[in-house]
């Protein structure tokens, strides 16, 4: 018998690239090794519908637990991979070896910590697990006072979710607007205006500079009474493991358009891939649901041997009270040296569009679902 095929990782893009392997016809041995004591999930509603108590643990499973075992895939949860040995094409856990025919990297990233502790009145959360959601969630609701360390989308989608639940919330950033790095200040300051609106106290410019029992005490020197921080600022890609076995990695684990490494028979997808993106001409590393998906499906017909490329747009969406958007595009290092914006159909919708040097590189709708085809041909073509 022939050695299975190994997937690393219990996120989207590992669920994705399973399903896709037996849709696709594949019979043979397929093992996954899920570090958490879960079948593979996908992640956005922990900071909105699943947090928020509207969806139930089992709704964000990619697959319900007993699908692998109707097809035939073995899951192994709550098991840790140790390390990876592509010259002799061996996966080794905390309780044994494992052979592979091919090895697919989805390890996925890990918060970004802070040096930063819980004290007896205030307790310091992160959100990137499913337990890390249930956790937070029994610390939200009427009475409970949150700090909401960085307004990027986890921590803004959080917000919202804690403030509909009647948490009093504010929301600290050291930047002039919330989500400034990806969508500029004019836009920026839109997403800040609906959060006030709806009664979230949204500080920009300013920190969490330490915690004294219940007393957050920012670097402008205000100080908030609180019981629960969470840290949102930004992840760090889970490519040890590649690192260590001698795969090339810089912010995330190197793959081709095909999403192969440069050492036979081994994948990465999803979270942890720096990809060379063949429409964008250049390498990006994308941590949307859209791209676990998309490169999840991709990467099983690669495993597969057949000629897999990933020309996918980066997308992503967020739901915030009443305001819904979509972005399409990739701004990435070059920047962007226009924005125009266009007004929507209704008072709470419009457009935006980013350019560089006369091309668009970008594109987002607020409110406005029946555009969502336009804007990403508009992006692809870059008119």
């Amino acid at each position: 018998m022939s050695a299975p095929i190994v997937v690393v990782g219990g996120g989207l893009a590992a669920g994705t690239a399973v399903t896709e392997l037996r849709e696709a016809g594949y019979d043979g041995d397929v093992v996954v090794f899920a570090e958490e004591p879960h079948v593979p999930y996908e992640r956005p509603p922990l900071s909105k519908g699943f947090l928020a108590g509207e969806k139930t643990a089992e709704s964000t499973f990619v697959q319900p637990p007993e699908w692998y075992a109707e097809h035939d895939v073995v899951v192994r949860t709550g098991a840790r991979v140790t390390a990876i040995d592509p010259e002799n094409d061996i996966v080794s856990t905390d309780v044994g070896d494992t052979a592979y025919s091919a090895l697919l990297l989805a390890t996925g990233a890990r918060a970004r910590t802070l040096p930063l502790a819980s004290t007896d009145e205030a307790e310091v959360h992160y959100l990137r697990t499913l337990d890390d959601s249930t956790r937070l969630r029994a610390r939200l609701g009427p009475g409970h006072r949150l700090l909401v360390v960085g307004a990027g989308w986890i921590g803004m989608e959080a917000a919202a979710s804690a403030r509909g639940l009647g948490t009093e919330v504010t929301v600290v950033d050291p930047a002039e607007q919330p989500l400034l790095a990806v969508l500029g200040p004019e836009v920026g300051q839109r997403f800040a205006a609906v959060h006030r609106e709806h009664g979230v106290d949204v500080r920009t410019r300013t920190a969490l500079d330490r915690l004294e029992g219940g007393t957050a005490v920012l670097t402008d020197g205000r100080e908030l009474d609180v019981d629960t921080v969470l840290v949102g600022v930004g992840v760090v890609p889970n490519d040890e493991l590649a690192r260590e076995a001698g795969l090339a990695t810089d912010n995330g684990i190197l793959v081709d358009a095909g999403l192969r490494t440069a050492r036979p028979r081994v994948y990465a997808a999803g979270d942890v891939a720096n990809a060379r993106h063949p429409v964008l001409g250049e390498r990006i590393r994308v941590e949307h649901w859209q791209n676990a998906i998309g490169q999840g499906k991709t990467v099983a017909h690669a495993i597969l041997g057949e000629p897999a490329t990933y020309t996918d747009l980066p997308y992503f969406f967020t739901d915030q009270y009443d305001l819904g958007m979509e972005y399409f595009g990739h701004i990435g290092a070059g920047g962007f040296d226009e924005l125009r914006l266009e007004a929507g159909k209704s008072d709470d919708a419009f457009a935006a569009y980013w350019s560089r040097e006369g091309r668009l590189v970008a594109a987002m709708h607020v409110n406005e679902w029946d555009r969502s085809e336009e804007l990403k041909e508009r992006v692809r073509a870059g008119r």
